[in-house]
């Protein structure tokens, strides 16, 4: 890729909820980059850099649209990286992976969509390969806390001369966040699909549905989502807690097997990961666990086949409108705290644990796809030599992690016995 480039980012989608709160991140943290704007609506572009004070007032204003491939190829030949966080990506993402992929322009966006990403696999992975691009998906809250634990592990397993990892799990310890229209948007795109194609059902149940060579996976029975467990059978030290599925699990999941695979299974091919989140230690708990399994079964099943036959205006009705969010307060108020615990080849167990203060769907998602951005367009020498469509871990883990403390996000692996 050209190191002459007119910027080092382009946000696109700046006029949405999530965009908003991108730019802001970025006008906040991404001195000395070369940012611009890029949206449908010029206008409305005009108000969102207005809103950003000084820092931003002199950031370039780029009018495009998914609907014409043609401007997303000119926004694409002009910058390192396109952040995107215009969705729901099945309608209007694989454009702009186009456009980048044939431009060797990076990109990063925040799709929690696993037939999004398989799409992108299978059209633009070579391509991408070929022009040097990066093609980084789920720089949010999905999937950046699984990827990123996950790798921090390995790292440290690796610096301790430890071993692989084998069994390894997160869990949600605290959470607190709203939802948005987009977001609701995105759920309804994978559940219609599912609902209308027996093969799109088929992917999302494989465990490696995002791999780069199912082929070559290990055979290590279904690691299903779905499941509710006493806490100690993770790790000793959530003795009392009962875990229920976490409703995130089936993106997750498969990011995770995919970067391993990406880094050509240094995790390990023994590497079973898992999610859940903490029910507590109450006598309900187990109760909740069990009825969250069942309900998050239920739901999948049933919605993955009977979608469809749901009134649209109906679902419509009872959803967020694209385009809103959670409030402000309800927005500072929101945090999150995940655990990720493993046991190596060697039997030394650690755990991983990642934090942020602020929703985690979008005040901490604007920071990771904010400093994701950056990574890319400011950290080229820590980023893997990988290119194609990629994991966080994969691009830019070991660049990511590095900026983290000052992006106020919390990562900390330590040694249990």
């Amino acid at each position: 890729m050209s190191a002459d480039r007119e910027f080092d980012i382009v946000l696109y989608g700046a006029t949405g909820f999530a965009g908003k709160l991108t730019a802001e991140y970025l006008a906040r943290a991404a001195s000395g980059a070369r940012i611009a704007l890029a949206g449908r609506s010029q206008d409305k572009l005009l108000a969102v850099r207005e809103s950003l004070g000084e820092t931003a007032a002199s950031w370039p204003l780029i009018t495009a649209d998914a609907a014409q491939p043609s401007t997303l190829n000119a926004l694409a030949a002009r910058t390192r990286v396109v952040v995107t966080t215009v969705g729901p990506y099945a309608h209007y993402g694989l454009p702009l992976v186009a456009a980048c992929a044939a431009a060797g322009t990076d990109y990063a966006d925040l799709t929690g969509e696993t037939l999004f990403i398989r799409e992108s696999v299978d059209q633009y992975h070579k391509q991408a390969i070929d022009t040097g691009a990066r093609i980084v998906h789920s720089c949010g809250f999905d999937s950046i806390p699984s990827d990123l634990t996950v790798f921090a592990l390995h790292r440290r397993a690796e610096q301790d001369g430890a071993g692989q990892l084998v069994d390894t799990n997160l869990v949600v310890r605290s959470f607190a966040a709203g939802i948005s229209g987009g977001t609701a948007a995105s759920m309804v795109e994978v559940m219609r699909a599912a609902s209308s194609d027996p093969e799109a059902r088929r992917l999302m149940n494989d465990p490696y549905t995002l791999s780069p060579d199912r082929g070559a996976e290990p055979e290590l029975g279904g690691q299903p989502d779905l499941r509710w467990r006493r806490g100690r059978d993770i790790a000793p030290e959530l003795d009392g807690f009962w875990v229920g599925p976490f409703v995130m699990a089936a993106v997750n999941t498969r990011i995770v097997r995919r970067s391993n695979a990406l880094l050509d299974y240094a995790y390990g091919r023994r590497l079973e990961y898992g999610e859940q989140m903490s029910m507590g230690r109450s006598a309900v708990a187990p109760v909740a666990a069990a009825l969250g399994a069942a309900g998050n079964a239920a739901t999948m099943a049933l919605g993955s086949r009977y979608f469809n036959r749901l009134p649209r205006k109906a679902v419509e009705r009872i959803l967020p409108k694209p385009g809103t969010g959670p409030s402000e307060r309800t927005r500072e108020k929101g945090h999150y705290t995940v655990e990720t615990y493993t046991t190596t080849s060697t039997g030394a167990r650690y755990r991983a644990t990642m934090s942020q203060k602020g929703d985690p769907g979008y005040k901490a998602t604007s920071v990771l796809l904010g400093e994701s951005g950056l990574a890319l367009a400011m950290d080229r020498d820590r980023l893997s030599d990988l290119r194609g469509v990629l994991t966080p871990a994969a691009a830019m883990g070991d660049a990511l992690m590095a900026r983290f403390p000052a992006a106020g996000v919390a990562l900390e692996t330590v040694r249990l016995d």
